[in-house]
């Protein structure tokens, strides 16, 4: 199935490349995983194949990847190791939305090219305890205050994926005098930055999410690059698609170990392998079901949002309408695959049984890993409310 949404010889060709590594990260994971430890290696491997540059346009250095083309390479790693998967993801759908919406000024964003073609990775730090998720509105207690033209910022940002290999932070503060959020570009070697180390969860346990602290960290003034006219300090755009397709390759991990299991498993209590068992069969389809629901709306998702961009690009500006629909297509498909991810983990441990439990056996990491999808924003019930919100509005003003 997934077959079918290959569509450029770019992608063939990236799909060999990361095939390259794929024994290397699957038999890395199991460790990854119980030692809860970053997989630094996985990291400069991808470097070293220029993977971190995917989503750079072409004329600066990059593969010029767009959301959609991107979408299909992202799947493939989540299938080797998520926690690689989601770490990496991070920096591309960063570096994707920094440059298609040309955020920073023109020469800012030249000078950031040519550290992302030498390799540097980027996410945005923007959780806090205190606010909860981002996308919710709550004000950061992150700070920047202006004095003899620096920024001195003081704060701590929690689930910074991927901050043991992060060579910039993009930060959100708030801006007393300007009454708003801002965003800053911080190098790692920042003096006054500090990881502390405090990621200890259950799912995606090598992603190095750990609490990014800032203190009195001095920036140059020209390190404020973005100003949002948006209240929440996050704004949802289809980049954000690169995170429920590592979720997605989870489970597509899942479903293929209960296949191999179904293939080769033969109890003496039965004739052949547990393949011809109705039950397991019914299990392996309702698989099959779930991963082509998820990608049907992963992928449709990605192709409105590169057209909807496309649209742009020759002047065409979206309606409100217009607009607010593709917003709801991406929530929508974060929300269909990683509950597609869950149930297919779920009916895969199924069809393996007790095994499916063992300390040993990949499933019951996939079991904990996909479970984080579920806390990726947008989450569930503002998908729910939007949708909803969206659905009253059209029919009201269908009614005028």
């Amino acid at each position: 199935m997934k077959e079918l949404f290959i569509k450029t010889e770019q992608q063939r060709v990236w799909l060999e490349k990361l095939a390259t590594l794929e024994e290397t990260f699957k038999n890395n994971a199991q460790e990854i995983d119980e030692q809860s430890r970053f997989p630094h290696e996985h990291i400069n491997a991808l470097r070293d194949i220029g993977y971190t540059k995917l989503t750079l346009p072409k004329e600066l250095g990059g593969e010029g990847m767009n959301v959609y083309e991107a979408i299909a390479l992202q799947e493939t790693l989540g299938s080797f190791d998520g926690s690689t998967a989601l770490a990496t993801g991070w920096t591309l759908l960063t570096v994707g939305e920094l440059f298609e919406n040309k955020y920073w000024d023109a020469s800012k964003l030249s000078e950031f090219a040519k550290k992302v073609e030498q390799g540097a990775i980027i996410n945005r730090a923007v959780s806090e305890v205190a606010t909860g998720s981002p996308i919710r509105g709550g004000r950061p207690g992150t700070s920047a205050k202006k004095s003899d033209g620096k920024w001195i910022i003081n704060g701590r940002k929690s689930y910074t994926t991927g901050s043991p290999e992060l060579d910039y932070f993009l930060t959100s503060a708030w801006i007393e005098e300007e009454e708003k959020i801002g965003f800053f570009l911080i190098h790692k070697d920042t003096e006054g930055l500090s990881i502390d180390e405090t990621w200890d969860v259950i799912a995606m346990r090598g992603t190095g999410s750990h609490d990014l602290v800032l203190n009195n960290v001095v920036v140059d003034e020209s390190d404020l690059v973005e100003l949002p006219n948006y209240n929440t300090g996050f704004k949802l755009n289809g980049w954000l698609l690169l995170v429920p397709a590592t979720y997605l390759g989870i489970a597509q991990a899942a479903r293929d170990y209960a296949l191999s299991f179904a293939n080769t498993h033969s109890p003496n209590s039965i004739k052949g392998t547990i393949a011809t068992l109705p039950n397991v069969q019914s299990l392996l389809g309702e698989i099959e079901l779930e991963l082509a629901n998820a990608r049907f709306a992963l992928y449709g998702a990605a192709q409105s949002y590169v057209e909807s961009k496309q649209k742009e690009a020759q002047g065409n500006e979206l309606s409100i309408e217009e607009g607010t629909a593709i917003v709801n297509a991406v929530n929508i498909a974060k929300h269909v695959v990683t509950n597609a991810a869950l149930k297919v983990v779920d009916k895969a441990m199924r069809v393996v049984g007790a095994k499916s439990l063992q300390r040993s056996n990949p499933l019951q990491r996939y079991y904990r890993d996909v479970r984080a999808g579920l806390h990726n924003p947008p989450m569930d019930d503002l998908t729910i409310k939007k949708l909803a919100e969206f659905a009253l509005q059209q029919n009201e003003n269908q009614g005028r």
